[in-house]
């Protein structure tokens, strides 16, 4: 059964959303590292900041200026890697195998739908 006038231009219409919406997510998903927090990146700085409190505490206790110093420096780095996504990556590690997997299983379905898309019209 044939569509009428106007539900092929709501289909239109649909389909234009559908892309532009399909463009944002990429565009969004590029510009935010793949997932949430990583463990690892919580454990490492968890472990990190508690190195620093103890440094601090036996630095102030010992009357250390430069080894409270380094206390606290220590405690920062670590909640800093603790909470950013992506802190141990631009250490020099590199995206995980998986990530690369994910974003050339993304560039396929990209493919296939700009092909689909094309022939269409």
């Amino acid at each position: 059964m044939p569509l009428s006038e106007h539900e092929q231009h709501l289909l239109e219409q649909l389909e234009k959303q559908l892309h532009e919406d399909h463009k944002f997510a990429s565009s969004m998903k590029s510009n935010a590292s793949p997932g949430g927090y990583s463990t690892r990146n919580i454990a490492i700085g968890a472990l990190v900041a508690i190195v620093g409190v103890v440094v601090l505490l036996v630095g102030v206790s010992n009357q250390w200026i430069p080894l409270g110093v380094l206390g606290f420096a220590l405690m920062c780095v670590g909640v800093y890697v603790a909470f950013s996504k992506n802190a141990l990556g631009k250490l020099g590690k590199g995206r995980s195998k998986g990530g690369q997997q994910k974003s050339s299983f993304m560039a396929d379905l990209e493919s296939k739908w700009e092909a689909r898309h094309r022939d269409e019209r």
